[in-house]
């Protein structure tokens, strides 16, 4: 029997990919990137429909996304990790440009929420 796939389809991760810029959205690194889930799927992948779109997910360098697990306070501060039962296209994202922008599940970038304090 064939495992689920509990993990985003490569279009989504290429709407990532690109809405990103191929950079780590906190430190703007080229290297070593991953995707990085802002609500975290929890054992085995969540059921939410939405767990692996676009607004839930962002392109991280491997360094960035241990920061993010080891530093919560400043990473739900800035978006990166959203806690439930809040939905991530709620919660704008502090990019390394120092802007903040909402997500949207098509993977756009949408609308500039609030500048870095």
């Amino acid at each position: 029997m064939a495992r689920r796939r509990t993990g985003p389809t490569d279009t989504v991760k290429d709407l990532v990919y690109q809405r990103d810029g191929g950079s780590c959205v906190r430190c703007g690194s080229l290297h070593r990137l991953t995707i990085h889930h802002r609500v975290n799927r929890g054992m085995g992948g969540a059921r939410e429909s939405w767990i692996n779109q676009a607004h839930n997910l962002l392109l991280a360098c491997e360094p960035c996304n241990s920061w993010f697990e080891d530093n919560p306070r400043e990473s739900y501060e800035a978006g990166w990790k959203v806690r439930r039962p809040q939905l991530p296209d709620g919660v704008g994202v502090r990019y390394a440009d120092g802007q903040v922008y909402r997500l949207t599940p098509d993977g756009v970038r949408a609308t500039v929420v609030g500048a870095a304090r």
